[in-house]
């Protein structure tokens, strides 16, 4: 009960690899940089309702943006990092924040959840392009 509690009153919600929630874990794709790079131009600046880009740095591998709030539903700010991980494979992450105080209900992890599905799909992506970041291994070879 208390972490469903926890959840509504959350106002800032982060995607990390290890997160308990699978919906918080951001997405390493076997996919070109610049493919996910569009798709997510693509979704942020209004693929998706409400949605909108307010600035694009592809050397940073960062994206700005922001969701409309309305009645009883906050602002939320996004900052989404894309760029190769120690594996050369593209990991995006995001943040979601409310620009106001109060709780957001839930919607920024609920928008992060919704956002990441529908990246998957804008990029066609199959189930072996869409990597477990926990699970991949650096090669070492023996010393």
């Amino acid at each position: 009960m208390k972490a469903i509690l926890d959840g509504l009153k959350e106002n800032r919600v982060v995607t990390y690899p290890q997160s308990p929630d699978p919906r918080l874990r951001g997405r390493t794709y076997a996919i070109p940089f610049e493919t996910v790079w569009q798709g997510l131009l693509g979704l942020g600046g209004g693929g998706l309702k409400g949605w909108g880009i307010e600035s694009a740095d592809d050397q940073h591998g960062l994206i700005r943006a922001a969701v409309k709030g309305g009645f009883l539903r906050p602002e939320i700010a996004i900052r989404i990092d894309v760029g190769l991980d120690e594996n050369a494979q593209t990991r995006v992450d995001l943040i979601a924040a409310t620009r106001t105080e109060g709780a957001a209900l839930g919607r920024s992890r609920r928008l992060i959840a919704s956002f990441t599905r529908h990246l998957d799909q804008k990029l066609g992506a199959e189930s072996h392009q869409i990597l477990d970041p926990t699970r991949l291994a650096i090669y070492e070879p023996d010393a």
